[in-house]
């Protein structure tokens, strides 16, 4: 008996032992799962700025054309057949490239645009920075023929499409230096070292490019000037552009519902008034006539 008494006793220790353990163990379960939503929502977090900039900017949308490499980074596609990219690669390759840009001085690398769109922030980030910067023309030769008066060295290139900017691309290649490109869905990123993903053919977008390479620059290398705006970059105020559309979708169907109840309240309105009219014609008739008919009721009380 006694021994059986001391093996209960070792028994509801053993229980009570595990019970603690499971309890000290909970809190551990609670916060591994907390940390690891954290971190799935730190990865769905932009870095260099918020997702509704890129989203006011157009930066994520691309063409109706994708190539090869750029597939990779296309979502899905619109109703419309155009490209969308996802945008925390956008953010993400951006950021890259920012990070390898700020390894150069200001001396050592050029930029190159030949895209209008890209003419504004391209100027504006020169003026900043103090980049060389070519817009509109780029001088063929000018990074590979030393006798050219304009020759030029620099020991890395940015260009802001690769097709426009061709001759920017094979220069540098010539004298193998690494290329920063800005790539859209319809550019082959062959030759480009490193690959910046984005929407190159509007100024909005252009202009965010810009804005958040300048800034990001600026601080790397200790440049003391007032940052403009992004909306100075852009060149225009910039709004949310899919609330706007959704508004005046709304707005349409609104006017278009109230048009209808309107000639639905109007085709009423003139069949009463019709039917009045009729009434009192027939009315005026039967005065005209001394006819008035009662009822057998009616006649007899009479």
């Amino acid at each position: 008996m006694a021994d059986e008494k001391e093996k209960t006793i070792v028994d509801e220790l053993a229980v009570d032992k595990n019970l603690e353990k499971q309890e000290d163990e909970k809190p551990e379960k609670k916060n591994t799962t907390l940390s690891e939503s954290d971190s799935v929502k730190k990865e769905d977090q932009t870095i260099l700025t918020p997702l509704e900039d890129y989203i006011k900017t157009a930066a994520y949308l691309g063409t109706k054309v994708i190539t090869p490499t750029m597939k990779k980074y296309v979502y899905r596609r619109r109703l419309d057949g155009l490209a969308i990219l996802n945008t925390l690669l956008v953010d993400k390759k951006l950021a890259d490239g920012i990070d390898f840009i700020k390894r150069f001085k200001p001396d050592d690398w050029t930029l190159v645009c030949k895209r209008e769109a890209g003419w504004r922030g391209a100027k504006m980030f020169a003026e900043l920075t103090g980049v060389r910067t070519y817009t509109k023309k780029y001088p063929s030769g000018v990074l590979t023929n030393t006798v050219l008066d304009d020759f030029i060295e620099t020991k890395m290139v940015l260009i802001c499409d690769p097709w426009l900017d061709k001759n920017a691309l094979a220069d540098a290649k010539n004298i193998r230096i690494p290329v920063v490109a800005v790539c859209d869905t319809n550019n082959h990123t062959a030759n480009c070292d490193i690959v910046m993903i984005g929407n190159n053919k509007s100024n909005k977008s252009m202009g965010l490019f810009f804005w958040l390479m300048a800034r990001e620059y600026m601080k790397a290398h200790g440049i003391d000037k007032p940052l403009p705006s992004l909306e100075d970059f852009v060149g225009e105020a910039l709004i949310l552009e899919e609330p706007r559309k959704k508004r005046l979708a709304r707005e349409k169907k609104e006017q278009s519902l109230k048009s209808a109840e309107g000639a639905i309240e109007e085709k009423m309105r003139a069949l009463a008034e019709k039917a009045d009219e009729e009434a009192k014609i027939e009315i005026a008739e039967k005065k005209e006539e001394g006819s008035v008919s009662v009822g057998e009721e009616v006649a007899e009380g009479v």
